[in-house]
C-alpha cells in the first residue's frame, strides 16, 4: 500500500470511531456529562503521557509551557476543545446527537469565515453560496423548531476556534493536547474527588462503567494520532472531504440507531447543509487542481531557466 493510501485509510479509520463515538457515550448516559468529562480528561493525559514517555518526548511538554504566548494560546485552545468535548457529550446524553452531527457539518463553512476575516482570504462565489446556504439551513431550523440550534452552532464555532489556535501553534498534536489536558486536570480530578467523597461517583461502581469511563481516554487519543499520521500523507482537501465521513455518520447513529426525531424542518435543513458542502468542496477541489497545476507550471519555468544556453536557444 503507498503512503497515500496509508494516510486514506488511517483517516477512515479516525473518521469512523469519532463518528460512531456517540454510540458509546449512549452508554454513559446514567452516568453526569461532567462527570464523563472529567474521566475523559484524565484518562486522556494518562494515554497521550504514556504516548509521550514511550517516545521520551515528556520533556517537550516542559519546554513547550515555558513559552509565554505559547501557554496563552493552549490555555485558550483548551478551553476551547473541553467546551466542544462537554458540549457533544451533553448532546448524546439529551437525545440530541442530531444536533452534534449538524455541529461538524457547520465547522468547514465556519472555518471559511475564519480565513476569510482573521487570515484574509479570499472567497470565490461558490464559497460564499455555501455559507449562504449553511446560514439559511440554521435560520430555518431556528424558524422552524422555535429555538435556535445552540449545541450545533457552539460546538461548529469552538472547532473552529480551536483550529484557528492550532495554526499558530507550531507544536505537535500529541504535545499540545497533553499540554492542554493539564490546564484542565486540577478541576477534572477535584471533581472527581468530591463526587466519590459523596459516594456518587460512577467509576468502581461497576465493571462495565469502569472499563468505559477508562477507555475514553483512548478513544479520545487513538483518532488524533491516526490524524496526524494521515494530515502528514494525503492532500489538504482529501483530508477536508473525508471528514464528512463522522458527522455523517453520527448522523446515522441519531436517526437510525436512537430514533431521534427528524422532522420536516430537519429536511429541509439538513439538505441545505448537504448542498452547501458540496459546493464547498467542488470549489475546493477545483482550487486545489489549479494550485497543483501552477506549482507544475512553475517548476517547468524553474527547469527552462536552469537549462544551457545552447539548449535555450533551440527552443525559442
Amino acid at each position: 500500500m503507498t503512503e497515500a493510501g496509508k494516510g486514506i485509510l488511517a483517516m477512515i479509520v479516525a473518521c469512523t470511531i469519532w463518528g460512531i463515538s456517540p454510540i458509546y457515550y449512549k452508554e454513559l448516559s446514567h452516568v453526569p456529562a461532567l462527570e464523563v468529562l472529567s474521566h475523559r480528561i484524565w484518562w486522556s493525559l494518562v494515554f497521550f503521557a504514556g504516548a509521550l514517555a514511550l517516545q521520551s518526548r515528556l520533556g517537550e511538554l516542559v519546554r513547550v509551557l515555558r513559552n509565554k504566548r505559547t501557554a496563552t494560546l493552549l490555555v485558550v485552545s483548551s478551553i476551547m476543545v473541553t467546551t466542544n468535548w462537554f458540549l457533544f457529550i451533553l448532546g448524546i446524553q439529551l437525545g440530541r446527537t442530531t444536533e452534534t452531527s449538524l455541529g461538524y457539518y457547520i465547522y468547514p463553512l465556519v472555518a471559511i469565515l475564519i480565513g476569510r476575516f482573521v487570515f484574509s482570504e479570499r472567497l470565490d462565489l461558490a464559497q460564499w453560496s455555501a455559507v449562504a446556504l449553511a446560514t439559511a439551513a440554521v435560520s430555518i431550523l431556528t424558524f422552524g423548531l422555535g429555538v435556535t440550534p445552540w449545541i450545533s452552532l457552539i460546538l461548529a464555532i469552538t472547532f473552529g476556534l480551536y483550529g484557528l489556535i492550532k495554526k499558530r501553534l507550531d507544536i505537535g498534536p500529541v504535545v499540545s493536547v497533553t499540554c492542554e489536558i493539564l490546564f484542565f486536570i486540577p478541576l477534572a480530578l477535584g471533581l472527581l474527588v468530591v463526587t466519590h467523597a459523596q459516594g456518587q461517583g460512577a467509576f468502581g461502581q461497576n465493571l462495565q462503567d469502569t472499563w468505559m469511563l477508562i477507555l475514553s481516554g483512548p478513544i479520545t487519543g487513538l483518532p488524533l494520532i491516526l490524524f496526524s499520521y494521515a494530515a502528514r500523507r494525503i492532500a489538504m482537501t482529501t483530508l477536508g472531504l473525508l471528514q464528512y465521513l463522522n458527522p455523517s455518520l453520527q448522523f446515522f447513529c441519531a436517526v437510525v440507531i436512537f430514533s431521534e426525531p427528524f422532522g420536516p424542518w430537519h429536511a429541509i435543513a439538513f439538505p441545505l447543509i448537504w448542498l452547501a458542502l458540496a459546493v464547498y468542496s467542488v470549489s475546493s477541489l477545483r482550487q486545489d487542481h489549479a494550485a497543483r497545476k501552477a506549482a507544475s507550471a512553475s517548476a517547468g519555468v524553474s527547469t527552462e531557466d536552469r537549462k544551457p544556453a545552447s539548449e535555450a536557444s533551440a527552443n525559442p
